[in-house]
């Protein structure tokens, strides 16, 4: 897709699926974007970005470079994935960071996963397949397939019982 940009949006080097749906106040740049999946106003989602097909991504959500979701997912509001250990401003000289100054951190999200509203989730996670992270937590390590974590840091509750 070619750059649009307006005042309420900008989309660049966007690959989008059939019937995305893309509300205003979005920022979309050398991302995929899977079929009918709807992104909510105020959202942030960085280059490299992969979203698969049939996603659910509120407003307010920041999905960074690294990051990586599969298919069915539900990302709350204000939902915050990080791809930096030790971010800085600075590097050792003094100067403005680049890209050249630190170690992204892959993240992947799993099929049918769904994140609970401002839920943060920290840099190099595995997030297993039909998991379920609770509203506010703080994501710090993996979390296996089929399992409810919560908290600060995210504990597992129980598992995800059949709905």
């Amino acid at each position: 897709m070619k750059a649009f940009e307006t005042g309420k949006q900008t989309i660049r080097d966007v690959t989008l699926g059939d019937d995305v749906r893309i509300f205003d106040f979005v920022n979309l740049y050398g991302c995929t974007i899977g079929h009918r999946t709807k992104i909510g106003t105020f959202v942030e989602i960085q280059e490299g970005v992969v979203i698969g097909p049939d996603c659910k991504i509120s407003s307010h959500s920041f999905i960074c470079t690294g990051v990586s979701i599969g298919s069915g997912v539900f990302i709350g509001h204000g939902v915050c994935f990080v791809n930096d250990k030790y971010p800085r401003a600075l590097n050792k000289e003094g100067r403005m960071q680049t890209t050249a100054d630190w170690t992204e951190e892959p993240t992947v999200v799993a099929d049918h996963v769904s994140i609970g509203t401002n839920a943060t989730i920290l840099p190099g996670i595995q997030i297993g397949e039909g998991a379920i992270v609770g509203a506010g937590s703080v994501v710090t390590k993996a979390v296996p397939p089929h399992t409810i974590v919560a908290g600060n840091p995210a504990r597992i509750i129980r598992p995800v019982k059949d709905h």
